[in-house]
């Protein structure tokens, strides 16, 4: 019976320690490369979580409609080391966003590269 019981723990950390793994995606799985977009906004809200960031930009379109767009940028860790940290990008910013559109052509963007109303430009285009 111990023995039963030793494999099903062992079992359950396991398969619950690769969950972030299973997650995880490459650029070319969920981002088109031949569909670049600039997007102009303001940032709501920023998610600076792994295994990706997660940020929203409003954006006013031409006849006056506001579409709110999920914007995803690399991990936490790595844009730390780019010089891109947890306060660097606030809502309410204005911004400019250069990335790729999501396949499934939802309002999603892989938004690696930004720049702020100062002109300061942060992330990169090519983390994919």
């Amino acid at each position: 019976m111990s023995n039963r019981f030793f494999v099903s723990v062992v079992s359950v950390v396991l398969l619950t320690s690769s969950l972030p793994a299973l997650a995880h995606h490459a650029f070319s799985g969920e981002f088109d490369q031949s569909k670049p977009i600039t997007l102009e906004g303001v940032v709501t809200r920023v998610d600076w979580e792994n295994p990706h960031v997660h940020y929203y930009v409003d954006v006013t379109g031409p006849d006056g409609t506001v579409v709110n767009w999920s914007c995803e940028t690399g991990g936490p860790t790595r844009l730390a080391r780019r010089g891109w940290l947890r306060d660097t990008l606030k809502p309410g910013d204005k911004v400019i966003v250069h990335g790729f559109l999501e396949k499934d052509a939802s309002h999603a963007v892989d938004g690696r590269q930004v720049t702020l109303a100062d002109g300061q430009k942060i992330g990169s285009v090519a983390n994919h």
